[in-house]
């Protein structure tokens, strides 16, 4: 199959960039990045600077990938990851545009990778628990209700790849946060650190740029691993909760 591709090509944050035209041979049975790589070794041979794009696992868990095909995040496939989606959803003759993420918080470094590291900050502001070292807890020594636990699991499943920064208008981080935040908020260990946690992250995302929630959903619609829009009401409610609490404190120790 025959594929004419319109690639975003910026060789670095300071430089303009602009779309270039490029035309690829494929097979149906290639992932996207695999067309990528046959897409690179035809530039390489011929003397000429190869796309960069981010990769890692190429098994849809990393987060590493990610960019707008066709103005979508991952591409027209639901749940799926750039590197998990195959050639046989196209046909021969399309013609695709691959961007990076637009994001103020999310600079571009080269072609179509951008410097996600404003999410790892946010990480380090609050998105852990404190535990003792040591080796690993009897899993049956805290009980967990059935109902917590899978609400936990289905947030952990972010792989923090950015496409819910990317596809809403307002470049808002708080998918990401609320699934971090819920994962670690529904668990027992979560708990002593709650309330700091999601009023540190919430603090860190602001200081990076992302912009606030207005409920459109589209982080929804794109992101591969099925977050809901759910976990976001669940961080605001922790949200308001942890800033009632904070402000009652100050109050009662004479202080704001």
């Amino acid at each position: 199959m025959k594929l004419i591709l319109h690639i975003w090509r910026q060789k670095n944050q300071a430089s303009p960039g602009k779309m270039v035209r490029y035309e690829v041979e494929a097979n149906e049975h290639m992932s996207f990045l695999e067309m990528l790589d046959v897409l690179n070794e035809n530039l390489i041979a011929k003397g000429e600077e190869p796309v960069a794009f981010d990769h890692d696992c190429r098994e849809g868990i990393c987060g590493s990938c990610g960019f707008m095909i066709n103005g979508v995040a991952h591409g027209p496939l639901p749940n799926t990851t750039v590197c998990q989606l195959h050639m046989r959803h196209f046909k021969s003759g399309d013609e695709l545009y691959l961007e990076p993420w637009r994001a103020a918080a999310f600079p571009v470094i080269k072609d179509l990778v951008v410097d996600r590291s404003a999410f790892d900050r946010i990480i380090a502001a609050g998105g852990y628990i404190s535990v003792a070292t040591g080796s690993a807890p009897d899993g049956n020594a805290i009980p967990v209700r059935k109902q917590d636990a899978d609400l936990a699991m289905d947030a952990a499943q972010c792989i923090g790849c950015g496409a819910c920064v990317a596809a809403c208008p307002n470049a808002s981080a708080s998918l990401f946060m609320a699934a971090k935040i819920t994962h670690l908020g529904l668990l027992p260990q979560g708990q002593p650190e709650r309330k700091e946690r999601v009023l540190k992250m919430v603090a860190a995302a602001n200081r990076e740029l992302f912009g606030s929630c207005t409920n459109i959903g589209e982080c929804e619609a794109v992101c591969p691993k099925g977050i809901r829009m759910e976990f976001i009401g669940r961080m605001n409610r922790d949200y308001l909760n942890a800033s009632f609490t904070y402000q009652e404190e100050k109050e009662m120790a004479g202080v704001g």
